[in-house]
C-alpha cells in the first residue's frame, strides 16, 4: 500500500448504519481519492457485548475492503465509550462530579479511568481487538481513546491519589503550608489528613495543583494505553489520540511525548464565519470546541503543530454542519478547499473528516457527514471528492514543509491552568475562567489580520525550568521577536532567560500578567513584570478592570480591552497610552533596547486594531512577502528542497487579488506568476504556488 504524503478520508462506522453496504461505501470513497478511514473506537459493547464474550469478526470486511482499494486504516480502541454491563457491574468505576454525585450515563467518558476494575476490563479488549488485526494489512495506525480529559475526577480514590502526590512532590506538611501560604483563613495543616477536599476549595494554590495532577493522570492513562497497543502490535503502526485541545484535564505537550504523532480535532464554524476581515461579534474571543474564523483555525492548526514541535494529523474536523438540530449551516462551495489547505499549509499530514454517513440517531445526529441521512452523494461529497486529487497532485511539496513564521508566540498550559482561577478578565459570574486563552488569541488573531504568521512555542520547549534546551542567542536567532503573554506561573530562571534572549539580540514582547505570578500562582513582591521591569525601562504596581473598550493615543491605534495595566515608562518610550482622565497618566505600551534586541511591554489586552498595528510595527516585512488584498491571505512553508510553498486564500464573496513577491510555479497547474504580477481569486478560493518547477 503507497503511503501518501497527505492522508485524506473520514471516520467511517458501517455498524451504525441501518441499511450498511460497505462496498458502495468504500467504492465512493476510493472515488473521491480517500487515503484512510478511523474505525472502531466508539463501539465497546459491540466488541464485548457481555463480559468476556468478544465479537471481533465483523470489522473484517471493511478492513478487508479497504485495503482492496488502497485506503488505509486506523484503528481505535474502544475505552472512551464504556458498555452498560460494565456500568452495571462495577458502578463504582462511574465518575463523580465536584459535588460528589456520581456522573450519570447516557452519553459518554462518564467513568474513573484510574479505578482497577475499569483499567482491567480496558486492558482486555485493547488486546483483544488489536491483537485481532494487528496483522491485517490495511492498518497503517491506532488511536487510543478519543478526546481524553473532558472532566476532572472528584472520585475518592482519586483524592486520595491527590493526596499521596502532594506528599512526593513537597516531602512535608510543613513546606506545603508554607508553598501554598496556608497561614490565610487558618488553613494551616497538621498532618496530610487535614487537607480539604477540593470541591469547596477557593485556594488558588491548591486549585493549581490540582489541574496538574488531574492533567498528569490522563497523561498517564493514554500513555498507558500506547504501551499496550505497542506490546501486542510489536510496534507496527502508528500511535496517536484525538485531541480536543479545550478539554480541562489536557496538558497537550506531555501527553504527546508518549504519541508517534500529535493528533487533533478541528472544528470550525463556517458560511460568513470565514469572511475575513471579520465583523462577526466575538471574532476575538476564546477558541471552544468550535472556532470562529480563519484566524481562529490558524491558531489552533498552529497550536496542534506546538504539541510535538512537528506536523500533526487531524483526527477530525467539518465534513458539513457541527451541532445539535437548530445549529444546522450550508457551508458555501469552496470552503471545505479552503480549510484542507489551510490545515495543510500550517502542518497537518491527514485530513479525516467526522464523519462518512450523516447518523440516524444518537446524540450527534445533526454532525453533518460527507454523505446526508439519504445516502446520497450531493454537494457535499462532490465539494470533498475535489480535494483528494489535489492533494495527490501536489502534496508531495508539503511532505517536508514547515511552516513558515514572522512572530513566535509562547503557549504555556501551566500558566492557562492557574489563570483558570485568578484570570484578570471580568465574566460570569465573577471572572473569566478562559483569561488565558482570550489573551493570547488576542495577540494571535493581530498577527493574522496583519498578514503575518505566527509560530506557537511551548514553556516546554523553550523555558528553563520546564525542560527548554535553547539558550538565550539561539532562541534570538530562530525566533527573533517573541510574544510572552499572560506567563503567569513562571519561575526566576525563566524570566531571566526572557531578558537575556532580548539582550542577545531578540525582541521580546510581554504581555499582562507576565511576570505578576511564581511558579506556585503566588503573586510576586517585586515591582511588576517582576525581573523583567529593569531591563524594560517600564513597570507598573496598578492596574484596572475595563468594562469597556478604551481608546489609546500615540503610535498605535486601538483600543485597551478588559484590563489596563498602569506602566510607568522610567526610560523606555511610550508607544501608546490610555485615553482617559485618570488612566492617563500611564501607558498603555513602552519599548525600549536591552542588549542588541529589544522589550516591549503591553499593558492591556488589545483590541482587533491595536494587535494588528503591533504586529505590524514588530515586523516590517511578512516572511511570505505578498502584498495582498484584505480578504486575501498568505500561508507559507518552506520544504526540504529549499522551496517556498504559498497557500492563498480569499476569504469572501468578491473578486480580491494578490501580487507574487518573487516567480511562482502553480502547485495545481501548468500555469505561473511572474514576480510582481496580480494574482486574481474567485470568492472562498484557495490557490497553491511554489518558488521552483516541480520535477
Amino acid at each position: 500500500m503507497t503511503d501518501p504524503a497527505i492522508r485524506f478520508g473520514a471516520a467511517y462506522y458501517a455498524e451504525y448504519q441501518r441499511k450498511p453496504d460497505v462496498g458502495a461505501d468504500l467504492d465512493l470513497m476510493a472515488a473521491a481519492g480517500f487515503s484512510v478511514i478511523r474505525v472502531g473506537e466508539s463501539v465497546w459493547s459491540t466488541w464485548e457485548p457481555e463480559d468476556g464474550r468478544f465479537d471481533l469478526e465483523w470489522l473484517e470486511p471493511v478492513l478487508d475492503g479497504a485495503a482492496e482499494r488502497g485506503i488505509g486504516v486506523v484503528l481505535g480502541t474502544p475505552t472512551y465509550a464504556v458498555p452498560m454491563w460494565l456500568a452495571r457491574r462495577y458502578p463504582e468505576i462511574a465518575a463523580e462530579a465536584s459535588n460528589g454525585r456520581r456522573v450519570g450515563w447516557g452519553a459518554r467518558q462518564e467513568v474513573d479511568f484510574t479505578h482497577a476494575a475499569f483499567r482491567f476490563h480496558a486492558e482486555r479488549i485493547i488486546r483483544a481487538v488489536v491483537g485481532r488485526y494487528r496483522d491485517h494489512p490495511a492498518i497503517i495506525g491506532y488511536q487510543v481513546d478519543n478526546e481524553p480529559g473532558p472532566r476532572l475526577l472528584y472520585n475518592p480514590d482519586v483524592f486520595d491519589r491527590f493526596v499521596e502526590w502532594l506528599r512526593h512532590r513537597y516531602g512535608t506538611v510543613d513546606r506545603l503550608n508554607e508553598e501554598w501560604g496556608l497561614v490565610y483563613w487558618s488553613h494551616r495543616l497538621s498532618r496530610w489528613s487535614d487537607l480539604w477536599r477540593p470541591e469547596g476549595n477557593l485556594q488558588p494554590q491548591y486549585d493549581l495543583a490540582w489541574r496538574r495532577f488531574q492533567a498528569e493522570l490522563v497523561t498517564e492513562f493514554i500513555a498507558w494505553q500506547a504501551g499496550i497497543v505497542r506490546e501486542v502490535t510489536g510496534g507496527r503502526g502508528f500511535v496517536t489520540t484525538c485531541i480536543s485541545y479545550e478539554q480541562p484535564g489536557i496538558e497537550d505537550v506531555e501527553l504527546s511525548r508518549a504519541l508517534d504523532v500529535a493528533s487533533g480535532n478541528a472544528y470550525y464554524e463556517m458560511q460568513d464565519s470565514l469572511a475575513h476581515p471579520s465583523t462577526l461579534p466575538r471574532s476575538s474571543g476564546p477558541m471552544g470546541w468550535v472556532v470562529r474564523g480563519p484566524w481562529a483555525v490558524t491558531q489552533l492548526a498552529d497550536l496542534m503543530y506546538s504539541s510535538k514541535a512537528a506536523p500533526f494529523l487531524v483526527t477530525e474536523t467539518n465534513a458539513g454542519s457541527i451541532g445539535f438540530s437548530s445549529t444546522n449551516e450550508s457551508p458555501y462551495d469552496g470552503q471545505w478547499r479552503q480549510m484542507a489547505w489551510l490545515l495543510v499549509a500550517r502542518g497537518a499530514r491527514m485530513i479525516q473528516y467526522w464523519h462518512w454517513n450523516t447518523l440516524p440517531y444518537g446524540a450527534e445526529t445533526y454532525w453533518g457527514g460527507v454523505l446526508p441521512h439519504s445516502g446520497v452523494p450531493g454537494r457535499a461529497y462532490r465539494e470533498i471528492a475535489r480535494i483528494g486529487p489535489e492533494l495527490r497532485a501536489a502534496g508531495g511539496a508539503f511532505a517536508t514543509a514547515e511552516p513558515d513564521y514572522d512572530i513566535a508566540v509562547l503557549y504555556d498550559s501551566d500558566s492557562k491552568f492557574a489563570l483558570s482561577t485568578q484570570g484578570p478578565l471580568p465574566g460570569q459570574p465573577i471572572m473569566d475562567p478562559e483569561s488565558y486563552r482570550r489573551i493570547v488569541a488576542a495577540f494571535a488573531r493581530g498577527i493574522f489580520d496583519a498578514k503575518l504568521q505566527q509560530r506557537i512555542v511551548r514553556g516546554q520547549q523553550l523555558l528553563p525550568s520546564r525542560g527548554g534546551g535553547l539558550d538565550p542567542a539561539a532562541a534570538a536567532e530562530r525566533y527573533p521577536v517573541l510574544v510572552a503573554a499572560a506567563l503567569y506561573t513562571a519561575a526566576d530562571e525563566d524570566l531571566d532567560f526572557l531578558v537575556a534572549y532580548a539582550r542577545a539580540g531578540g525582541h521580546l514582547v510581554i504581555g499582562p500578567r507576565t511576570g505578576y505570578g511564581d511558579v506556585e500562582a503566588r503573586s510576586r513582591t517585586e515591582r511588576a513584570p517582576a525581573r523583567v521591569s529593569e531591563a524594560a525601562g517600564a513597570w507598573y504596581e496598578e492596574f484596572v478592570t475595563l468594562k469597556d473598550p478604551l481608546p489609546v493615543d500615540g503610535r498605535l491605534p486601538g483600543s485597551a480591552t478588559g484590563v489596563a495595566e498602569g506602566l510607568v515608562a522610567e526610560t523606555a518610550e511610550v508607544l501608546a497610552g490610555y485615553r482617559h482622565p485618570h488612566l492617563g497618566r500611564w501607558a498603555a505600551v513602552t519599548t525600549t533596547p536591552a542588549g542588541t534586541g529589544r522589550i516591549t511591554l503591553v499593558g492591556t489586552v488589545p483590541d482587533q486594531q491595536l494587535a494588528a498595528a503591533l504586529a505590524r510595527w514588530l515586523v516590517a516585512m511578512p516572511v511570505a512577502g505578498w502584498a495582498t488584498d484584505d480578504p486575501v491571505t498568505v500561508s507559507s512553508s518552506t520544504n526540504d528542497a529549499g522551496q517556498r510553498l504559498h497557500v492563498v486564500h480569499n476569504w469572501g464573496w468578491a473578486e480580491a487579488g494578490a501580487t507574487a513577491p518573487v516567480p511562482l510555479c502553480d502547485l495545481l497547474g501548468d500555469g505561473r506568476l511572474a514576480a510582481g504580477e496580480r494574482l486574481v481569486l474567485g470568492p472562498w478560493d484557495v490557490r497553491l504556488f511554489g518558488t521552483e518547477d516541480r520535477d
